[in-house]
Order: C-alpha cells, then sequence, then structure tokens
C-alpha cells in the first residue's frame, strides 16, 4: 500500500491511496475458505463445496468489502499520524473508469484543512461588559407588587383604573359567550379605559376587540376561543359587568417580611429592599455574563481573519446529512452556519494554546449540580449524593444531554478566562437600560 498526499493550496489537499493486491488478499483468502466450509449447497456435503465455486459466487464481494475497509482505516490512519487538523471528512473522488477487475487500484479523497491563524485577546475596551444594577424604582415597583400579591381581594361598587372586573362577553354571530376576569391594567387605550372606569355591577359595555390588550393572545382565554381564531379579530362584543374587586395591598409589617423569609432573617423594609436588590442582581448578572459571551463571541469572530476551505466545505455539506443537498442548498448551509464554524475554530484554538480542559469529573459535577438546582425547585433541598450520581450517570449516558452540558461548562469555562485575560470597557447600567441597549 502507498499512500500521498498532494497539497493543491493551503486550504486543500489530495491523499492518494494505492492497494495492491498482497494488502487485501491474504484475508479475502480466508474469508473465502470460512465461506466455503459453511456454505450449504445442494449435490455437495457441507465444508467439502469446491472453492472455485465459492469464489465465482462470493469472491469479488468480499475482495470490495475488503478492499473498502482497508481503505477506511488506512487513511483514517494516516490522517492521524499525520497530524493532519481537517475540516468535515474526505471526500472521496468519483472516477468513471474505475473497474474492480483491475487491480492494482487507486483512491483519491479531498481534504479541506484547518487554517491557520492567531487570536489577539489583547485588544482594549473593544467589548462592553455590562453591570446591571437594580435601581429604586424596579426594587420599590417590586415592593408594589409583593404587597398585591399577598394582598387581600375586596370587593367594590364602582370600577376603578386599578380594579379587577369579572363579567361575560358576548357575540352571538361567532358564538362567544365566556365569562372571565380581567385586570384594568391590562386594558389597552384611552377610550376602552374610558367606557369601563366608573361603570357599575350589571352594565352592559361595548368594547372592541382589535387594539383590546396589548398582547391579543390574551383574548384566547378572555373569549374563550381558540388561538387560530384570534389572530386578526376585529368583532364587537358585549360585556355584562357581574363583579367589581381590588386588591387591597398587604401591610409591610413582620407577618410580610416571615412570609417573604420563613428563616426570620429580615425585620425591616430596608432589609426586604437589600434582599430584592440581591436577588434581582444576581439574575441581571446572569444576563450579564451571557451578553457578555455573546459579544466576545462576536468579536473574535469579526476581528479574527482567516480563510476557509469554503468550495470544499460547501461540497461536503451537500452529502453530510441524511438527504443530499443541491449545490445551492449546500451554499446556503454554509452561509448559515460560517460564524459558527469560525467561532468553533477560535475557541479550540483559545482552548489548546491556553491549557483550558474539560474532565469527566469535571463534568459529572456539573451535572450534579444542574441536577441540585432543579431538584430544590421542587422542594428537594437535601438529595442524598448518590441519587444524585444515579442520576448524572443516566443523563449523562445520553449523548444529546451529555453534549448540551458539556458545552455550557466549556462556555463557562472560556467566560471565567475571557474575564481574567481581556480588557473590557464597564458600563454600570439600569435593567432597562440593558435591555434598550442590548436588544434595540
Amino acid at each position: 500500500m502507498k499512500i500521498t498526499k498532494e497539497n493543491i493550496d493551503a486550504l486543500n489537499a489530495v491523499v492518494k491511496i494505492e492497494i495492491v493486491a498482497e494488502d487485501y488478499q491474504a484475508k479475502v483468502d480466508t474469508l473465502l475458505e470460512d465461506y466455503r466450509k459453511k456454505a450449504d449447497v445442494p449435490g455437495f456435503r457441507k465444508g467439502h463445496v469446491p472453492l472455485g465455486m465459492i469464489k465465482k459466487q462470493y469472491g469479488k464481494s468480499i475482495m470490495i468489502d475488503e478492499v473498502n475497509k482497508l481503505l477506511q482505516s488506512s487513511l483514517n490512519s494516516y490522517l492521524a499520524e499525520e497530524k493532519l487538523d481537517i475540516l468535515g471528512n474526505p471526500i472521496p473522488r468519483m472516477q468513471e473508469d474505475f473497474n474492480w477487475e483491475a487491480a492494482p487500484f487507486s483512491f483519491e479523497f479531498e481534504l479541506g484543512l484547518a487554517p491557520e491563524f492567531d487570536v489577539d485577546l489583547k485588544a482594549k475596551n473593544k467589548v462592553t461588559q455590562y453591570e446591571i444594577i437594580a435601581t429604586d424604582d424596579l426594587i420599590d415597583k417590586e415592593i408594589e407588587n409583593i404587597q398585591l400579591r399577598y394582598g387581600k381581594m375586596n370587593a367594590i361598587e364602582v370600577v376603578t383604573e386599578g380594579a379587577t372586573i369579572t363579567g361575560t362577553f358576548v357575540n352571538a354571530e361567532k358564538e362567544i359567550e365566556n365569562k372571565s376576569s380581567v385586570s384594568l391594567k391590562d386594558i389597552q387605550g384611552k377610550a376602552n379605559l374610558k367606557k369601563l372606569v366608573g361603570a357599575k355591577v350589571g352594565d352592559v359595555i361595548e368594547l372592541k376587540t382589535k387594539g383590546l390588550f396589548s398582547d391579543e393572545h390574551k383574548l384566547e382565554t378572555v373569549l374563550g376561543i381558540s388561538h387560530e381564531a384570534v389572530h386578526g379579530l376585529e368583532i364587537n362584543v358585549a360585556f355584562t359587568l357581574e363583579e367589581i374587586t381590588e386588591t387591597i395591598p398587604a401591610d409591610l409589617d413582620q407577618e410580610l417580611f416571615d412570609k417573604l423569609f420563613p428563616d426570620g432573617s429580615v425585620t425591616s423594609v430596608t432589609e426586604v429592599k437589600s434582599k430584592i436588590k440581591e436577588d434581582a442582581e444576581k439574575q441581571f448578572n446572569q444576563q450579564g455574563d451571557q451578553q457578555l459571551l455573546n459579544a466576545v463571541t462576536a468579536y473574535l469572530v469579526e476581528n479574527t481573519k482567516f480563510d476557509l476551505p469554503a468550495a470544499f466545505l460547501q461540497k461536503w455539506l451537500a452529502t453530510a446529512g441524511e438527504k443530499p443537498l443541491s449545490a445551492e442548498q449546500a451554499a446556503e448551509e454554509y452561509a448559515k452556519s460560517e460564524k459558527a464554524l469560525r467561532y468553533q475554530l477560535i475557541e479550540g484554538k483559545i482552548m489548546q494554546e491556553n491549557n483550558i480542559r474539560l474532565s469527566q469529573a469535571e463534568l459529572v459535577d456539573y451535572a450534579k449540580g444542574f441536577i441540585r438546582t432543579q431538584m430544590a425547585q421542587f422542594g428537594n433541598m437535601n438529595p442524598e449524593e448518590k441519587e444524585l450520581d444515579d442520576i448524572a450517570t443516566r443523563i449523562l449516558s445520553n449523548q444529546e444531554e451529555a453534549q448540551k452540558l458539556q458545552a455550557q461548562l466549556i462556555s463557562q469555562k472560556l467566560l471565567t478566562f475571557y474575564k481574567e485575560t481581556m480588557s473590557f470597557k464597564t458600563k454600570e447600567v439600569s435593567y432597562e437600560d440593558f435591555i434598550k441597549a442590548v436588544y434595540k
């Protein structure tokens, strides 16, 4: 056997493998002899079928099968020995005049080679790191929500802007007749509010469904109709007011504090606000970290310049999936995945050059932490270690789940590395301003 490589350019190469009969014939002869011993052919005793007959019937298919096995194992070994960093998988070159009757055989494979490049992590203040703070206004609104959540419902005679109204919505033509409760805070439009504020039990109010709520899907529950019927619904409904209630906010006293924090750690409004601020900013930090990782990823992809073997990759994508793609479809798929491929190469280089590794023990610990968090949400605060081990083993035996957790852990490691290595432009913002800046 002879294996050679020809570099077409820095990103493309062709591997040629020449296989002669001596490379496979002994294995083929052994298999043919096994076939002869096991063959059950009428007119011959088992194990005494002439070898020539076995060769005529099975020789070519066995030879082709063995050559293909030898070809694949030899190619894989060659790529490993030569330490070739390839993209995708080798693509066999089709030979129209190929003849399985004419040994020796020659095969060619196209390779897409990974590019050489450097990653610059020293650029200063090119990426913004947001420090999201919980403002006094946000904390005050959360206090109000808590008071309402733990407050008492009280029947009133006249609809106010903070009231909740209950009644029946009717439209005979659409066969709608549904009793529902609505908070006036969810009602949209001054005209609608004007009709409702000041109304009393027994009043019948005509309302237009279009623009009644900021989210038209709320009409599903209010009118009792299907999801499909909601879209573009423009009808009048008669709303018969049957009940008016308002929520009396709970007092900010020790009784409420103990409901919120049963461990008795909070004894004042100041401490409640401090806890709310702390919890909110923990959640904000998670969002800020995700945004920072996204921003670093985008920055590295944009500013790390290298070429890719685009033509090869499109050719590979055309045949890599379950269904073959046309050239146009493969080009579209490549355009969609190019940035992800670029970051995958950048990420791999950063991890290799900075010795960022992921051990199985770390993955198991991460999985157990994830499981522990999930169980805590259902009230199991102190699961046994064996239970965690068993669940983690079961989850990690699922390849898809294991890959998902592995990707999350790698992202965590890289984010920590970026924070320690890169210099960011730091900006302190409220949560509202963060949303505007990032998702504008």
